[in-house]
């Protein structure tokens, strides 16, 4: 795609049946979108560009918004990869490593159980073995030959103690996803962006060999071939243009028109962290967040389940509501956002209230979204499916523990 263009002006009127057109064939081309984007201050066009995303979610998803009750077990913050904006990896000799014991992931799967949890998170850094002896040792005197030999043991405790795992463990190879998929619900990576120019000198991720655009494509390839439910998104605000957001999540829609395995896109906008080469960044601006879920679902059409984390974006979540997303993501009782440890996990009882003051309903769900679970059962190991029905209601959301109240379930 072209970079952009100088900014052409677009009023209302005139951006409505660009909308429209989007809402009525449930697509949008790119060339589009990124007019809009480029015109989303002018007056009245972001609420005509939400209400056109709304409008697309409503004839798919109807009035329901989603959410999953989870645990995040980061496994290791161990990562060969140093993107400028992260604080969650760390290097072997600092204090604040740390990578789980099986008795650790139980501990944690325990306090999920106890407290409504499906979904247990296992999210850790990109192949810390290829980078550090220490880790390596640290395997080996346990039997590990990789990290992803402990990602699979951790799944196998988490389904034995009654949880669902979801896989988020960077760049993985065929091999290893198809060793992973009989113990995993599902699995993911953010695309985060397909932007080449950001592994240049000075940019976000010119020491992170794992963000190389083609590396990430690949691996979704590789999971639509073994029909892995996926989780992919867009991470806004680190040096991206519009240009480069654009492509992004064309690219994830040919993926799907493809492969038709990816289940859920995440529209994340980026914080800045204290003690990275990125904290002096400004934080992207609420009316970018609010365009670019709305632009997505557009984009991405009325079929695909379009998620914004809730504790990533507090000041906005009533414009959030109705501009074209229909899930929340992962939300936790359990534990912190250890991506985002500045930003707290809203409570259920204030997001269903919120979500019930947009004209909509809170659903929990598990890993897997209900009409995935329910419609297509070729995506799933059928021991893993066995485990995801017994979890589920009979409309494929996840089933309230019996120790809760109507009133506590979402």
């Amino acid at each position: 795609m072209k970079p952009p263009q100088p900014e052409t002006p677009l009023s209302r009127p005139a951006a409505e049946p660009l909308i429209q057109a989007a809402v009525d064939t449930g697509r949008m081309d790119g060339e589009v979108a990124l007019r809009l984007a480029a015109n989303i201050h002018r007056p009245g066009l972001l609420d005509a560009l939400a209400d056109g995303a709304f409008a697309s979610k409503q004839r798919m998803k109807g009035d329901r918004i989603t959410v999953s009750r989870n645990v995040f077990l980061p496994l290791t913050n161990l990562c060969r990869n140093r993107c400028t904006y992260c604080s969650f990896a760390k290097q072997p000799d600092s204090p604040e490593a740390h990578t789980y014991s099986l008795e650790e992931v139980s501990e944690v799967v325990r306090g999920g159980v106890a407290t409504g949890c499906t979904e247990a998170l296992m999210c850790l850094g990109d192949k810390p073995e290829v980078a550090y002896r220490s880790h390596r040792e640290w395997l080996a005197e346990r039997g590990y030959g990789s990290t992803v030999d402990l990602v699979r043991e951790a799944c196998r405790i988490a389904l034995e103690g009654g949880m669902l795992p979801h896989t988020n463990a960077g760049i993985l190879s065929a091999e290893e996803m198809e060793t992973l998929r009989p113990l995993n619900a599902s699995m993911g990576l953010m695309m985060e962006t397909t932007s080449n120019r950001l592994r240049g000198k000075g940019m976000a991720h010119f020491h992170a060999p794992d963000k190389d655009p083609a590396v990430r494509i690949r691996m979704h390839e590789e999971a639509g071939a073994l029909r892995i439910p996926f989780t992919s998104g867009l991470l806004l605000g680190i040096g991206e243009n519009d240009a480069e957001r654009v492509a992004t999540l064309m690219t994830l829609r040919d993926l799907q028109a493809r492969h038709g395995n990816i289940q859920e896109i995440i529209v994340q906008p980026f914080h800045p962290k204290p003690n990275t080469p990125m904290r002096a960044v400004a934080p992207i601006r609420d009316d970018e967040v609010v365009a670019w879920v709305a632009l997505a679902r557009l984009i991405l059409g009325p079929e695909m389940n379009v998620q914004a984390p809730p504790n990533l974006a507090p000041r906005m979540l009533e414009r959030l509501a109705r501009s074209g997303l229909n899930d929340w993501g992962g939300v936790s009782p359990v534990t912190v956002d250890f991506i985002n440890p500045e930003a707290p996990w809203p409570a259920m009882e204030s997001l269903r209230t919120l979500t019930k003051a947009s004209g909509q309903t809170l659903k929990d769900r598990g890993p897997v979204y209900p009409d995935w679970l329910l419609g297509r059962p070729e995506f799933f190991d059928p021991k893993i499916r066995k485990h995801l029905l017994r979890l589920a209601t009979d409309e494929g959301y996840a089933r309230r523990p019996t120790h809760q109240s109507d009133e506590e379930a979402a």
